[in-house]
């Protein structure tokens, strides 16, 4: 069972920083230029913290990790950052519009310290491989500053919606405490949910649930190696201290608002790469529908067509592909799979539960057998390259950066819940949740 309990959080102070000034985007989702923007933004820009510059001259005591524990303990002890007086849930919305798209959703959630619970327990599951990297870095970050800045994106199911109607209630009764816009034009607001009724009912309505990870699967196993190194300086377990738990994001799988985006893979330096050769070995198990053209103007319609096909065949195993002009005519395609097809042959070595995946159709039924990249060379990132948005990729070609694209239409979460709870995990990049959570929105002390 999932245990859940409200923190209480330490916020940014909106007279000392405002919040468009010094929020930020995940870690790992802040470019070199957005980490530049963000620095010139304001000196409490939780940059300092969440990615800090690293210098040439940097030692083991003047570094990013003992630059961003400095940087808390200052906006702390001069009210930069201030902690909320009583312990609460923080109901959380996100307004935005779908990317490439006019469709307007909300988004709604609510942010807890979660228990820290090992995969093994069947309560917390992963969907995705970390790599050791990233987890070292967060690791040393998070035994300096002691402190969680980013969200743990996690995936719940209530049909009931019990929760999302607490939520509700605590936003209509209520101004928000936090209102901002973020670069990609989505409006987060945040209220503090404190009253006793509402937290003892969230935490009852999250007891029978299992939570899947959405995004944070890095920052969640650095929490866990957290917790056992404080444990065994503790020379004990203390189920109260603060490092047994996470700062976590909640989001209910059946309440609107919730979008997967797509993530197209782009491939280059692929030995003997031939379209022809390609085709010909997937004939069997895919048919090809060919949008040609010539000109600009036969491009642009071509490619209309071409994406109205991809996203309309979604339930035929849809997967676009644009590959670089060979000696051929220039055309878009959209594979589908053949009827009849039997995807334990195509596929010998997947779960069935993972065969229902496109992006494992993709990689185990094509890249791999027919372009030769294989599952050490994705790994590696020494072919492929990744893309959210379409035309992205399809300019990756047109530029002579790659020599094929791959388009897919979005996962769908049940597919997400169902691997995971399998025990199961998906290609790297197979989802892309959108909106991103933002840090620094709340923060919580693991001390």
């Amino acid at each position: 069972m999932a245990q859940v309990y409200p923190f209480r959080a330490f916020r940014y102070n909106p007279s000392r920083a405002p919040f468009d000034r010094v929020l930020t985007q995940p870690y790992d989702k802040i470019s070199s230029e957005m980490q530049e923007k963000y620095y010139a933004a304001d000196p409490h820009n939780l940059i300092v913290v969440e990615k800090g510059r690293a210098y040439p001259g940097d030692t083991p005591q003047n570094s990013v990790y003992t630059r961003a524990e400095a940087a808390i303990e200052d906006w702390i002890r001069n009210q930069v950052v201030v902690r909320d007086p009583a312990p609460a849930f923080y109901a959380c919305t996100q307004e935005y519009i779908v990317p490439g798209t006019e469709e307007r959703h909300t988004r709604r959630g609510f942010i807890g310290a979660g228990k820290l619970e090992e995969y093994s327990a069947g309560v917390v599951f992963r969907h995705e491989h970390t790599l050791s990297g990233p987890k070292a870095d967060r690791l040393e970050l998070l035994r300096h500053t002691k402190t969680h800045t980013g969200q743990l994106f996690m995936l719940y199911s209530d049909a009931e919606k019990r929760i999302d109607t607490i939520l509700a209630e605590a936003e209509s009764a209520a101004s928000p405490a936090t209102e901002m816009r973020d670069e990609y034009g989505v409006v987060h607001r945040l209220w503090a949910i404190a009253e006793p009724e509402r937290v003892a009912a969230i935490q009852k309505a999250m007891e029978d649930q299992k939570l899947v990870i959405a995004d944070g699967h890095h920052r969640y196993e650095t929490a866990l190696n957290y917790r056992n190194e404080r444990r065994t300086r503790a020379g004990k377990i203390d189920p109260d201290a603060p490092y047994e738990r996470v700062m976590m994001t909640f989001i209910n799988t059946r309440s609107e608002g919730l979008t997967i985006l797509p993530t197209h893979r782009v491939a280059a330096r692929v030995h003997d790469f031939s379209w022809s050769g390609v085709r010909r070995y997937l004939e069997p198990w895919f048919a090809a529908e060919e949008f040609p053209f010539s000109g600009s103007g036969e491009r642009s319609e071509a490619k209309k067509k071409f994406l109205a096909k991809l996203t309309g065949a979604r339930e035929k195993r849809a997967i676009g592909v644009y590959p670089a002009a060979g000696g051929q005519k220039r055309a878009f395609y959209v594979l589908t799979l053949r009827e009849g097809v039997n995807l334990a042959q195509l596929l010998p070595n997947v779960s069935p539960l993972q065969r229902e995946l496109d992006v494992v159709l993709l990689h185990e039924g094509i890249l791999e057998p027919a372009l030769g990249i294989t599952p050490q060379a994705v790994t590696a990132e020494a072919n492929l390259t990744y893309e959210r948005e379409a035309l992205a990729a399809l300019d990756a070609v047109d530029s002579g950066r790659a020599q094929i694209a791959f388009l897919l239409n979005p996962c769908d979460v049940e597919q997400v819940m169902k691997v995971a709870a399998a025990g199961e995990v998906m290609p790297q990049k197979s989802t892309d949740f959108f909106p991103k959570l933002l840090s620094g929105i709340t923060m919580y002390r693991a001390e």
